[in-house]
């Protein structure tokens, strides 16, 4: 509102600037002098003559010169004062248009501003008002409405960032990612960003640390070595290629540099508890812990990630071509402590690839890695 009554005074200001020559009134004429020296001339002339200063005939003949510029002086004086009577009343005329003028300037879009606009509202960038919730809609309209302004705005890397951990949210891994990597090509890289790739890709491979998702974590520690979510990752991709040692060196250094009120540290501690047997202090996230890691519980995490690796099954004992997604399939068995599980996919998986000699040597080196033969 400040800003609109500053814009109002400058407008007002150069208003008066154009229409303030307008209202001088103009310089008025000096035709009533003159009368008044003629008149003093002929009362001279008198004085002359009765003096005998000057004759009879010149007399005459001067008051006769003297009296012809009087009546002119006067005939002037009487047509000055007809016009300086018109130009009072153009002044006037143009006085009130002036102030009309300036009412209208000041008043009209301020009373339009007011009708029309929201002066209590602060202002906003495009892209919060595009994200604000209206009229109670649904998360699933609201994400189209974003979907829609970054169909037409698809360099606003803002909005791409906004949107990715909202995929995420929504199950919508694949989006999340591509999402992720919209906002890196505009935005550049960064931990936060480098991670949050990373975290959609191991989501969308039904929580294995792919090579893609390994890639971007590695480039988020180089950016801030303290990143947690990269960190944890990291150690998670040493657990699943069988390094079960330096899984657990990731994740007691992520111990001992942690803050005492870091939420992920009771996740970090039954994740260190499960490569090494040692006991901890919480086996589990706490409910704080669950809501600061995509706002699920333990047991809704358990069951999404179950549910995503049977889908993966499901996928493979149909379309059993897939090399990389078997061994996908065999390293989140062992994440989620179903040995035997994992045993029977690799099983399953080298009869699936028995022509090709080279897969089922991946898979065997895989099982190799896991501790799953014998």
């Amino acid at each position: 509102m400040t800003l609109w009554i500053i814009f109002a005074v400058m407008t007002a200001a150069a208003m008066l600037a154009v229409l303030w020559p307008l209202g001088r009134r103009a310089a008025s004429g000096s035709g009533g002098n003159d009368v008044l020296v003629y008149q003093d001339q002929l009362e001279e002339i008198g004085r002359d003559r009765n003096a005998g200063l000057i004759g009879q005939a010149e007399a005459e003949a001067a008051r006769v010169e003297v009296s012809r510029r009087l009546l002119a002086a006067a005939d002037a004086q009487e047509n000055a004062g007809g016009t300086q009577r018109d130009t009072a009343q153009s002044l006037q005329q143009r006085r009130l248009v002036a102030i009309l003028g300036l009412i209208a300037v000041l008043i009209l879009p301020l009373g339009l501003y007011l009708a029309l606009g929201s002066p209590d509202i602060p202002g906003q960038p495009a892209f919060t008002r595009t994200t604000a919730p209206q009229n109670g809609q649904s998360i699933e309209a609201l994400v189209s409405q974003v979907e829609a302004h970054l169909a037409k705005s698809p360099d606003d890397g803002a909005g791409w960032e906004v949107i990715a951990p909202v995929y995420s949210r929504l199950g919508r891994f694949d989006d999340a990612a591509a999402a992720w990597r919209k906002s890196i090509a505009i935005n550049g890289e960064n931990a936060a960003r480098d991670a949050g790739l990373g975290e959609a890709l191991v989501a969308a491979a039904n929580g294995v640390v792919t090579d893609d998702a390994k890639q971007s974590f590695t480039k988020a520690v180089a950016n801030d070595p303290k990143d947690p979510k990269a960190r944890y990752f990291l150690g998670l991709a040493d657990e699943q290629d069988g390094n079960r040692e330096a899984a657990a060196a990731r994740w007691r250094a992520m111990l001992q540099d942690a803050p005492p009120d870091a939420p992920w540290i009771g996740f970090v501690k039954a994740a260190l508890g499960r490569v090494t047997g040692e006991p901890v202090t919480q086996v589990g996230p706490s409910d704080s812990d669950v809501a600061a890691a995509n706002n699920i519980s333990d047991e809704q995490r358990n069951t999404m990630i179950r549910s995503m690796v049977a889908r993966l099954s499901d996928r493979l004992h149909a379309n059993s071509d897939d090399v990389d997604g078997w061994l996908r399939l065999v390293r989140a068995y062992v994440v989620l402590g179903d040995r035997d599980k994992a045993k029977g996919a690799a099983d399953d998986a080298r009869r699936a690839l028995s022509s090709k000699p080279d897969d089922i040597k991946r898979i065997d080196d895989l099982a190799r890695g896991l501790g799953l033969e014998g």
